[in-house]
């Protein structure tokens, strides 16, 4: 198989999975708010880690389980929070917030909560610096930049079509039901993952 297209499989398979970093980024393209700070930051923290996977460092974490320990964690604690935050908002939302009316989030809180989704979640290392980067770092010499470029052009894409397509969700969540609907998905969610990091 083709570099490129194996690095451009393996990386959308495992991004397309409906996680936390997924998760809000959709919520920021539904209410418009810093989508291409939201999308970069994303794009680029993947072929950061998909890089240092390919360039050794998930044989690396191997061998220090404290590091993999200590962020799986942080991570729990964060998603737990994040679980909860949505689960409240699911019970309290009392009329839609789209773009117009949601209460604005400055872009430095934007960019720090998207960090946290990003850095904070073992998965993300779990998944592109253990997994794709042991696939990538098995590949020749010349073959690695082209699995490496197939990875970041699935990555950059997707998280390009969640965040700026986002919109095009809008009527379903013309109605506060659908708010609801997806606040209470999404707690959930994020509280099932911060329990079986930790179990």
């Amino acid at each position: 198989m083709n570099s490129f297209i194996q690095g451009f499989t393996v990386s959308g398979g495992l991004i397309l999975a409906i996680g936390a970093q997924n998760a809000h980024v959709l919520k920021m393209g539904l209410t418009r708010q810093h989508v291409l700070p939201t999308v970069l930051i994303c794009a680029i923290s993947d072929a950061l880690l998909i890089g240092l996977g390919i360039g050794g460092m998930g044989a690396l974490l191997d061998q220090w389980p404290q590091a993999v320990r200590l962020a799986t964690w942080a991570g729990a604690a964060f998603l737990f929070w994040y679980s909860l935050s949505s689960l409240r908002a699911a019970f309290t939302r009392r009329s839609l917030q789209t773009a117009g009316d949601t209460p604005r989030t400055s872009l430095r809180a934007a960019v720090l909560m998207i960090l946290a989704f990003t850095y904070l979640n073992p998965h993300t290392y779990l998944d592109t610096v253990v997994l794709i980067g042991s696939i990538g770092a098995h590949l020749a010499n010349g073959e690695r930049l082209i699995f490496w470029l197939g990875c970041i052009t699935a990555s950059a894409t997707w998280f390009t079509l969640l965040g700026f397509g986002a919109h095009k969700l809008s009527p379903l969540f013309a109605k506060p039901q659908s708010w609801r609907v997806l606040d209470a998905l999404v707690g959930v969610g994020m509280g099932a993952l911060a329990f079986n990091l930790v179990h």
